[in-house]
């Protein structure tokens, strides 16, 4: 990725900041009981990316949660201004979950998953995209980023 296409993003006071090195490998919103306290919004959305691809300067503070699978995760927060940048779950070694809203330049997801407990008030109009509760990554992701993980 030319260093004009890799993507950046912080949290609110600036102490920490983030570069993903190479182009993500899905983009996707949660819409489960967990994501929406964790939040405390209707779903947050995530972009995986390789670890090796993810770059980080600033302090950050963990705390583990858990997760609408049961596996639970690491979240990550600026230890200044608290917000929640990117988190590690426990199922998806080698790989990391940005806050989307932390880039500078946001990405749309490509898949909803737990639309069994979206709020009723949410509206999505791409019902291809939609999930009661997961996906099936071999026939979701793209196929660049399959090879990406195969190869880890």
């Amino acid at each position: 990725m030319s260093e004009k296409n890799i993507l950046k993003g912080s949290c609110a006071c600036g102490n920490v900041k983030y570069k993903i090195k190479d182009k993500p490998l899905f983009t996707q919103a949660c819409h489960c009981k967990n994501c929406k306290k964790s939040t405390g919004s209707s779903f947050v959305i995530h972009t995986m990316v390789l670890e090796n691809d993810f770059e980080i300067a600033g302090d950050v503070a963990s705390i583990d949660l858990p997760t609408g699978s049961g596996k639970g995760y690491n979240a990550y927060f600026c230890i200044i201004c608290g917000v929640y940048l990117f988190c590690r779950y426990n199922i998806s070694k080698g790989r990391i979950a940005v806050r989307t809203q932390t880039l500078e330049n946001p990405i749309k997801p490509q898949a909803h998953i737990f639309i069994k407990d979206k709020d009723p008030w949410i509206e999505i109009t791409d019902k291809k995209i939609c999930y009661e509760i997961m996906y099936d990554r071999e026939k979701t992701w793209p196929k660049e980023s399959l090879n990406k993980i195969r190869w880890e």
